[in-house]
């Protein structure tokens, strides 16, 4: 089984790595990917190429730290992605390209109406993904 776990560096997405790190031993491909925003147009011309590629590694690694040390701690084999994008597109197309055969995602629990006012990355690759999405609350 190919699961794509997307993180943002919250608690929450750590607990979802934890949720796959006890319920699928050992057969499960797993990757991490962190969807970093892109900069703002006014910020980006105001470096060069290398300078925003360093920013978005650093927001990557960052991001993936507490997902990777808890699927290390249980002793599972995982690849890493960082990307940069809009992170609701993002998800659901690598997850497609790549033929995963399941995304699990943390939820940050701020309930219906709240998610209609700020927008929500799960909600957004649960409306796009045809691939079945498993929120861990």
């Amino acid at each position: 089984m190919k699961i794509l776990l997307p993180v943002d560096g919250s608690p929450n997405s750590t607990r979802a790595a934890k949720y796959v790190a006890t319920h699928w031993q050992g057969s499960a491909q797993i990757t991490l990917v962190h969807v970093d925003i892109p900069l703002h147009d006014y910020i980006a011309r105001q470096l060069d190429a290398d300078s925003i590629s360093r920013y978005h590694t650093a927001n990557g690694r960052a991001a993936l730290r507490g997902a990777a040390g808890a699927l290390t701690k249980a002793g599972h084999l995982f690849e890493e992605r960082m990307l940069v994008g809009d992170p609701g597109t993002e998800i659901v197309q690598w997850a497609k390209k790549n033929r995963s055969d399941l995304i699990v995602m943390g939820s940050h629990g701020r309930g219906l109406l709240k998610s209609l006012f700020l927008g929500s990355v799960v909600i957004k690759v649960l409306s796009k993904s045809s691939i079945p999405v498993l929120v861990v609350r």
